[in-house]
């Protein structure tokens, strides 16, 4: 019997439970966004976010490329992954890779000041500060699609609610 393909098989039946895809966005502080300009030339940043229902909160600079990107709808992509210091193996961190939509969130509403709260809560006193600093807006990142991994071989599709859906593929890992 071939061990590899056994061992192949059993990873792939092992489909990981939703709850860790929800686990690492809580054990995780700020989102790396990859944003389009017009052009679609690619930038990519960071923001600290909190979750509220199905959607990603971040409140960001519009002097800063990312957001200008963002606040006109372009496609997004964010990703939530394991931290460097916390990983057994470099090559294969846990990370979770969403397709987003956008929306600005008007400064004052319900939503504002909910969303505002709760960074607050999560990232401290400077949420203060920079949400009153007429600059910064706050982002809605709401998931489309995307892709779940947690090792070698063990990747995902995610659905819109971050449930996951199926094993990426059936091709594996093969040498020269």
């Amino acid at each position: 019997m071939n061990h590899t393909n056994t061992q192949d098989d059993a990873q792939k039946q092992a489909k990981p439970l939703t709850p860790k895809v929800k686990e690492l966005i809580a054990n995780t502080k700020s989102v790396i966004l990859a944003t389009v300009d017009a052009e679609g030339t690619p930038n990519s940043s960071y923001a600290p976010f909190v979750q509220e229902n199905n959607t990603f909160y971040i409140l960001v600079s519009f002097m800063a490329k990312h957001t200008k990107n963002l606040s006109e709808g372009r496609k997004t992509s964010v990703m939530f992954i394991e931290d460097e210091s916390a990983t057994k193996q470099i090559y294969a961190r846990e990370r979770l890779t969403i397709e987003a939509t956008t929306s600005q969130v008007e400064r004052d509403s319900e939503t504002w000041n909910s969303v505002v709260g709760k960074l607050k809560e999560d990232h401290g006193k400077v949420v203060d500060v920079i949400a009153e600093m007429k600059d910064f807006i706050l982002i809605g990142l709401h998931p489309v699609k995307g892709s779940y991994v947690n090792g070698f071989g063990s990747a995902y599709f995610v659905d819109e609610n971050l449930e996951i859906m199926e094993h990426r593929n059936d091709v594996n890992h093969q040498s020269k």
